[in-house]
């Protein structure tokens, strides 16, 4: 029995070692993102690059409607916080995404820039934080949020993952991650080694970074009219085309047009302030070419 005695002492005398924190931006990182409308499609952004502002290093999106690479993440290990900052002509201004250090019960001011959800959705707290395991079999913490009692406006729960970011779009922490709308997250990858999946909508997960950066082939023909007449713009050659974005200079998609094999696609600038306007066209295998449009 004193034996016994002994070994709960010395147990209890053990300190409890901490979880080690899993990093978000420690590699390149790919998200896959599936929404539903009329049939399932599947997009994709990635990190490409680093830079540096203000002292401060930063990773730069691209793809999806980051194509602007004016989505810049950073991550501050020691607080275990990550911030989203938004290049504009008039001034960068940061904002807190993520924070990993939080406990049950703590509140978090959030914000969704340049998103389908509010800006300032308000006053979120932590419900739960549960170890679940991804791909590779070990547990990560898992933030289960929702507004807090004074929040009036956001009604939808949140939720994110140590070392993958939100279920939602990477710059949306708070925001639902609903397969028929803004779309949940399907697949995520570090350093194209599969990371984070969701199968529900889709067969498999796929890394699509390395046919985006290097084939182009099957678009190299793809040309586009810059010349707008009667608010359209032509492109041809679009038969290896599956869609066409097109995005201001802060990144925000203004509208989307699919192709089912046709040759040739108009593109609607008639509602479109004068300015600089990126469009941008993608294959089936996720490859892209980008066109730049300016509207008198």
């Amino acid at each position: 029995m004193r034996n016994l005695l002994a070994i709960l002492n010395i147990l209890f005398l053990i300190p409890t070692v901490a979880q080690e924190y899993k990093p978000l931006l420690d590699n390149d990182n790919e998200w896959q993102l599936t929404s539903c409308f009329n049939g399932c499609i599947t997009d994709m952004y990635f990190t490409n690059g680093d830079t540096i502002v203000n002292g401060m290093e930063y990773k730069v999106l691209d793809g999806y409607h980051y194509i602007s690479r004016t989505f810049l993440l950073r991550e501050d290990l020691a607080s275990k916080k990550v911030y989203l900052n938004l290049v504009a002509r008039s001034g960068n201004t940061e904002y807190l995404l993520y924070d990993f250090s939080l406990q049950v019960g703590d509140s978090i001011d959030i914000k969704n820039p340049i998103s389908p959800f509010p800006a300032e959705a308000g006053y979120f707290e932590v419900d739960s934080i549960i170890n679940r395991p991804l791909v590779d079999g070990s547990e990560y913490r898992h933030f289960y949020l929702s507004p807090t009692t004074s929040n009036t406006i956001s009604s939808n729960t949140a939720a994110w993952v140590e070392g993958v970011g939100s279920f939602s779009l990477i710059n949306a922490p708070g925001g639902y991650p609903d397969i028929n709308d803004a779309g949940h997250l399907s697949c995520f990858f570090k350093n194209g080694e599969l990371f984070y999946s969701n199968l529900d909508s889709i067969t498999r997960c796929e890394s699509r970074v390395l046919s985006v950066e290097n084939n182009y082939n099957s678009l190299e023909k793809v040309a586009l009219n810059t010349i707008i007449n009667d608010g359209l713009c032509e492109m041809y050659n679009t038969e290896n085309i599956r869609f066409v974005d097109v995005f201001d200079l802060h990144g925000r998609k203004l509208s989307e047009t699919r192709n089912n094999g046709q040759n040739q696609l108009n593109l609607s600038f008639s509602n479109a302030s004068a300015g600089m306007y990126l469009v941008v066209a993608y294959s089936d295998t996720f490859e892209k070419k980008v066109f730049k449009v300016l509207v008198k």
